[in-house]
């Protein structure tokens, strides 16, 4: 089968926005599990209920985050086998990447008590609230391999331009998963291990259901399983080498963000708190500029697998002009509605004043870190994954320098200069890359 972009012109505004609108709304989406868990069990008496499923899904959101790798790895794989019409690749980018998600899913099983030990030992909690984290933690390690499965069949209908789909999976998990917690706990009066049960078998049926679209997909395109293909040594290894890459890298950016909170709980309780406000502001943004930056990893991926130059700068062109505009509208926003969003959050003055005060920080942030975003999705989509990994590193020790220049002269918005510097740090060395790039990649 020929490659199925062969020119520039076929990517278009409408193919940008056909891939990057249904990212956008599937992250809108994806708070919602959190909220629906908090008011589920917030109408149990018992206040530590809430606490408990906090501190689980915490646990989880830290242990999974950096496995999300499998989607960000499998989706540029895929992107560039069916950029080369290679339908037999296709198959195998997601035969290897489920081998490789499964070994891990079955590793993070077996270690589950080590990883529990350490996790309570880490996050101090009372003794009401860590008992029913741990039964919560018991249940949903279970769904470990369906739930790193579902970020690589995320990962390969992305990489595959079918964003569509994967909003589907997102809303069949998301919605299944708050269904059932509900009737759990309110239904059949269950607590924590009510909403852990429900998450279980929400990405157990979510695995399922995406593996029969799979199915459905490759039979469309053609192609065939070809194990001496699946399990060729230096394909297998290409396939570690950038999830491992990516890890490294989503590990740093974790770590980074991270620190900003610790460090923002050293200036006072009234600045961590209102940190903590406007990082959700931060993350919002992500939610829209991420569309743009999967958009333009599956385009450039398969103009990579086509070996053509002027399709792949065509992505970058669009899926930048597009982002731009999204993060100067997000940002505009933020800075004249953000104040409304932070009354919302919490009812303390002085909270709600800090927060005021920086507010323009957080109204600079989509502007300032959209490059990041959209370098990540033209590196991962062409599968450069160690100049992401080496990137960031560098980008990182760079903020840790500005954090211990500027914290002590402007203390906390010392702080918020150094996060901006770390964005602008990341958008500078992965734009130095890019001539490299372009010549080893055409």
């Amino acid at each position: 089968m020929t490659s199925p972009l062969t020119t520039p012109t076929q990517i278009t505004n409408a193919k940008v926005l056909a891939i990057a609108a249904p990212i956008m709304l599937s992250n809108i989406s994806q708070p919602l599990i959190g909220i629906v868990d908090t008011a589920v069990v917030g109408q149990l008496p018992q206040a530590h209920y809430i606490g408990a499923i906090a501190v689980g899904a915490l646990i989880f959101n830290l242990v999974y985050w950096g496995f999300g790798s499998l989607r960000m790895g499998t989706g540029g794989l895929a992107a560039q086998a069916f950029g080369a019409g290679d339908m037999d690749e296709v198959r195998s980018v997601f035969a290897r990447a489920l081998i490789i998600s499964t070994i891990i899913g079955v590793v993070l099983f077996i270690t589950a008590p080590l990883i529990a030990r350490f996790s309570f030992w880490l996050i101090e909690a009372s003794p009401l609230t860590e008992q029913e984290a741990k039964t919560y933690f018991d249940i949903r390690i279970w769904s470990a391999p369906f739930a790193l499965a579902n970020y690589v069949i995320l990962g390969w209908f992305i990489g595959m331009g079918k964003t569509s789909t994967a909003f589907i999976l997102q809303l069949v998990l998301n919605i299944t998963n708050m269904v059932l917690d509900i009737y759990f706990v309110m239904g059949l009066s269950m607590t924590a291990d009510g909403v852990a049960l429900g998450t279980v078998l929400a990405e157990v049926f979510a695995a399922i259901v995406g593996l029969v679209l799979v199915y459905r997909q490759v039979h469309k395109l053609g192609g065939n399983w070809l194990p001496r293909k699946i399990f060729q040594r230096a394909l297998m290894m290409k396939t570690v080498s950038v999830n491992s890459d990516i890890m490294i890298r989503s590990l740093s950016l974790t770590f980074a963000f991270a620190f900003f909170i610790s460090q923002s709980a050293k200036v006072s309780e009234s600045v961590v708190a209102a940190n903590a406000i406007l990082m959700h502001l931060l993350e919002m943004s992500a939610y829209f500029l991420d569309g743009f930056a999967f958009a333009v990893e599956a385009l450039a991926g398969q103009m990579v697998g086509a070996k053509n130059r002027a399709g792949f700068l065509r992505a970058i062109k669009l899926t930048s002009l597009w982002g731009v505009g999204v993060a100067f509208v997000v940002s505009g926003i933020f800075f004249f509605g953000g104040t409304y969003f932070i009354d919302l959050l919490t009812i303390n003055e002085e909270i709600r004043a800090t927060a005021k005060t920086y507010l323009w920080w957080a109204a600079l942030a989509p502007i300032i870190g959209l490059a990041c975003f959209e370098l990540d999705g033209i590196f991962t989509g062409a599968t450069r994954t160690a100049d992401m990994r080496n990137m960031m590193l560098i980008s990182l020790a760079v903020y840790l320098v500005a954090w211990f220049v500027l914290t002590p002269m402007w203390g906390n918005n010392g702080l918020w200069a150094a996060l901006m510097i770390f964005l602008i740090a990341r958008a500078i060395t992965l734009g130095a890359r890019m001539p490299a790039l372009l010549k080893a990649l055409f």
